[in-house]
C-alpha cells in the first residue's frame, strides 16, 4: 500500500485496515450469522475516508454541520459498527461481539440512531443512495438559504458506499439520474466494484458499463483499479471534493473477503461467516494472531481515535463561526436554529385558509400547502411529474434547480420511489419538512420508501391525489381499490383522508405537528361539498382520527362510518333515513390510526360498544373495517377493480350513493 498524504507508516495503516477485517469476521463468525465479504474488501477506503476525510465529532454524533456517511450496502454493517467503535462512538467491543442478537446495538442492517453515528435504516438495497441524494438536497438548500459571504454554516458532504446490489435496483437508478441533473457536487459515491453478488459472479445479469452509466448521468466518474491502494483511494476523493459541479462516483476494484485463502472472490463470502478454520486461515494470510477473536491492538486504536480530538476541533471551529453568525444576522440565524431543532414560530397556522364552498381535497391542500409555507420556511417538496395534478406547487417559491438551490419546489420527475428515498434524506438531514405527491394508486411504485420512513420515524408528508373510482375515465389502471387498506398496514404511518376542504386543512394540521412518523393525505380528484360545519360537529374532531359528525337527539338506531368523499353521501343518507323515522349517526373517520390512539371510552362514545348496527362506507377495499364491522355490520366497498367512466356514474355503479346506503341500513335495522 502507498503511504497516505498524512504519512502515516504503512504497517500502521495495514494493521489499521486488518483492525476493521478482522472485527467484521470475528463478529459476523460469533453470530454465525452476516456478510463478512464486502467490510473486508471495503476496509482501505473506509479507513482513508473515516481517519483522514470525514468531518465528524464522535463526541457529538448529531452535530449540524458534519458531513454525513451512509451504507447503502447495508448488508456490509460490521463495516459501520467496526469504524464507529474504532473511532469514539458509543458502540463498545461488546456490541461488535453481541452482532445481530436480541436488543443488541448492531442489528443485521444498521438502524436509525443518530445518536450513534448512524445516519439512515439501509438494507433494502439502492435506499440508501436516494437517502445520500436527499441529504445532499437538503444540504444545498440549506446553504443557499441561510449561508452569508463569510459565513458558511452549512457546508457539509454526503458519501455514499454502494455495491453492485445498490446499483441494479431502480430506486438507485431514479436518484442518481436526479442527483446528475441538479449537480450535487458536495456528493459523493463509493462504489464497491467486487464483482460478487449471493448468486455468483454480477456478470450473471449484471454487464452494463457502470462508469459509462454515471457518465449519462452527468456524474464525475472516478476508476480505481486497486482497491487496497490507499494513497489512490485519497486522492480520488479530494479530486471528488474539487469537483463543485457534478456528483462523483469512484468505483474502487476490490476483492470480496480480502485475505481469505479460499473464500476471496467468491460467492460464498458474500452472505455466510467464513467459518472457524477460514477466519484462522485468513487472520494467517493477513499477520493476525489466529486465536484472537475481536483483537484491536492499541497502536490502531490510538491512530483511530484521533478522530476524536479532530472531531472536537471540527465543531469548535464551526460554534467559532456560527456565533459571529448570529452577531452579523440574528434573524436568519434564529430561523435556521429553529429549523434545525424542528420548532416553528409562533402563529404558524394563522394563514389556514377558510373554506367557503365545495372543491376537491387536493386543490384544498394545494391552498393550505401555500398558506403553511408562508409562515414554515423549511417546508419543501414536490410531485413525481404531477404537480398540477396534484396541487403540490408553493407559489413564486422557484424551481430547485442547479444554481437555483433556494428555491423550494423539486420537480422530481416520473420516479416516485426516488422521490420517496429522497424525501427520507431529506428529513433524515433535519431542517426541512419534506412534501411529495403522485396518485394514490402510484404509492406502489414507492413503497418501500414509505416502509422506510415509518421504521425510522421520520416527519415526512405524503400528498397522495385521486383517491378512488371516483377520478373517473383513466380507469382502473388508475384507480385504487387496495391501497388505503395497504398504507394502513404500515406501522408508523398515519393515512389522514378528510371529507372536505375543512377537514383538510385540520388533516395538514396534524401532518406538520406529527413530528414522530410520516403521514399520508388522501385526496379527491373530484369536488366533494363543503360540510356545514354550523350544523355539523367541528372539523377538529380529525385531531382524535374519529369523531361524532352527526348525531341523533336519542340513542342512534345505526351508525353510519365514513372517510373522504363518501362522508357528505352519508350526510345525505342519514337524512334521508330521517324522513324514514330511522336514527342514523354519522362518524367522519379519516385516521384509524389517530382514532386507534384514544382511550376505549372515547372509541365506545363514538362508536357505541357494540349493540348498535354500523355501516361503514368507503370507496376501496373493507379489509381494513372489518374490525370496526363487527358481526352486525356492513361494508360498503370495493372488492374488484375499476372501470373506465366518468366519476360519477361510476360512484352510482359501485353503490357509492345515498340511496344504497339507505337500503342497506334499513335493511340492516330490519324496516326493509
Amino acid at each position: 500500500m502507498n503511504n497516505s498524504p498524512l504519512m502515516i507508516e504503512p504497517a500502521l495503516e495495514k494493521l489499521c485496515i486488518n483492525t476493521i477485517r478482522t472485527l467484521s469476521m470475528d463478529a459476523v463468525q460469533k453470530a454465525d450469522s452476516g456478510h463478512p465479504g464486502a467490510p473486508m474488501g471495503l476496509a482501505p477506503a473506509a479507513y482513508v475516508l473515516w481517519t483522514q476525510i470525514l468531518k465528524h465529532n464522535p463526541n457529538n454524533p448529531c452535530w449540524y454541520d458534519r458531513d454525513r456517511f451512509i451504507l447503502s450496502a447495508g448488508h456490509a454493517s460490521m463495516l459501520l459498527y467496526s469504524l464507529l467503535h474504532l473511532t469514539g462512538y458509543d458502540v463498545k467491543l461488546e456490541d461488535l461481539m453481541n452482532f445481530r442478537q436480541w436488543e443488541s446495538m448492531t442489528p443485521g442492517h444498521p438502524e436509525y440512531a443518530c445518536s450513534i453515528g448512524i445516519e439512515t435504516t439501509t438494507g433494502p438495497l439502492g435506499q440508501g443512495l436516494a437517502n445520500a441524494v436527499g441529504m445532499a438536497m437538503a444540504e444545498r438548500h440549506l446553504a443557499a438559504t441561510y449561508n452569508r459571504p463569510g459565513f458558511d454554516i452549512v457546508d457539509h458532504y454526503t458519501y455514499t458506499m454502494c455495491g453492485d446490489g445498490d446499483l441494479m435496483e431502480g430506486v438507485a437508478s431514479e436518484a442518481a439520474s436526479l442527483a446528475g441533473h441538479l449537480g450535487l457536487g458536495k456528493l459523493i459515491c463509493i462504489y464497491d466494484n467486487n464483482g460478487i453478488t449471493i448468486e455468483g459472479k454480477t456478470d450473471l445479469a449484471f454487464t452494463e458499463d457502470v462508469a459509462m452509466r454515471f457518465k449519462a448521468y452527468n456524474w464525475h466518474v472516478i476508476k480505481l483499479d486497486n482497491g487496497n491502494d490507499t494513497g489512490a483511494i485519497f486522492k480520488a476523493i479530494q479530486d471528488a471534493k474539487n469537483e463543485k459541479d457534478r456528483p462523483s462516483i469512484i468505483s474502487v476494484r476490490t476483492h470480496i473477503a480480502y485475505g481469505s485463502p479460499h473464500k476471496q472472490d467468491t460467492a460464498d463470502a458474500h452472505g455466510a461467516p467464513l467459518g472457524e478454520e477460514e477466519v484462522k486461515l485468513t487472520k494467517k494470510a493477513l499477520g493476525w494472531p489466529e486465536d484472537k477473536a475481536f483483537f484491536v491492538p492499541e497502536e490502531a486504536l490510538k491512530l483511530f481515535r484521533h478522530s476524536i480530538d479532530k472531531g472536537r476541533d471540527f465543531e469548535a471551529r464551526w460554534l467559532r463561526t456560527f456565533e459571529d453568525y448570529k452577531k452579523s444576522f440574528p434573524e436568519p440565524a434564529q430561523k435556521w436554529i429553529d429549523s434545525m431543532d424542528g420548532k416553528f414560530a409562533s402563529g404558524w397556522e394563522a394563514d389556514l385558509p377558510e373554506f367557503k364552498e365545495a372543491v376537491a381535497t387536493r386543490a384544498a391542500s394545494g391552498k393550505v400547502i401555500n398558506s403553511l409555507a408562508k409562515n414554515i420556511p423549511g417546508l419543501i417538496g414536490g410531485s413525481a411529474d404531477l404537480a398540477p395534478s396534484n396541487n403540490t406547487v408553493i407559489n413564486n417559491a422557484g424551481d430547485f434547480q442547479k444554481g437555483s438551490y433556494e428555491a423550494r419546489n423539486i420537480r422530481f420527475g416520473v420516479r416516485e420511489h426516488g422521490m420517496g428515498g429522497i424525501l427520507n434524506g431529506m428529513a433524515l438531514h433535519r431542517g426541512l419538512i419534506p412534501y411529495g405527491g403522485t396518485f394514490l394508486v402510484f404509492s406502489d411504485y414507492m413503497r418501500p420508501s414509505i416502509r422506510l420512513a415509518a421504521l425510522m420515524g421520520l416527519h415526512v408528508i405524503y400528498v397522495f391525489t385521486h383517491d378512488s373510482i371516483a377520478l373517473g375515465e383513466d380507469g382502473p389502471t388508475h384507480q385504487p381499490i387496495e391501497h388505503l387498506s395497504s398504507l394502513r398496514l404500515i406501522p408508523g404511518l398515519t393515512v389522514i383522508r378528510p371529507s372536505d376542504a375543512t377537514e383538510t386543512a385540520e388533516a395538514w394540521r396534524q401532518a406538520i405537528v406529527n413530528s414522530s412518523g410520516p403521514t399520508a393525505l388522501i385526496l379527491t380528484r373530484q369536488k366533494v361539498p363543503l360540510i356545514d360545519r354550523g350544523k355539523y360537529a367541528k372539523a377538529d374532531g380529525l385531531a382524535k382520527g374519529g369523531y361524532v359528525l352527526a348525531d341523533t337527539p336519542s340513542k342512534p338506531d345505526i351508525i353510519i362510518i365514513a372517510t373522504g368523499s363518501e362522508v357528505s353521501i352519508s350526510l345525505d343518507a342519514a337524512a334521508k333515513l330521517a324522513e324514514k323515522g330511522i336514527q342514523a349517526r354519522v362518524v367522519s373517520m379519516p385516521s384509524v390510526e389517530m382514532f386507534e390512539k384514544n382511550s376505549v371510552e372515547y372509541k365506545q362514545a363514538v362508536l357505541s360498544a357494540g349493540d348498535i348496527p354500523r355501516l361503514i362506507i368507503e370507496a376501496g377495499h373493507p379489509m381494513s373495517w372489518e374490525r370496526y364491522a363487527g358481526f352486525k355490520g356492513r361494508i360498503i366497498g370495493m372488492t374488484r377493480f375499476g372501470a373506465s367512466a366518468p366519476g360519477g356514474v361510476l360512484m352510482k355503479k359501485f353503490g357509492f350513493t345515498a340511496d344504497n346506503i339507505v337500503q342497506n341500513a334499513m335493511e340492516m335495522v330490519g324496516k326493509a
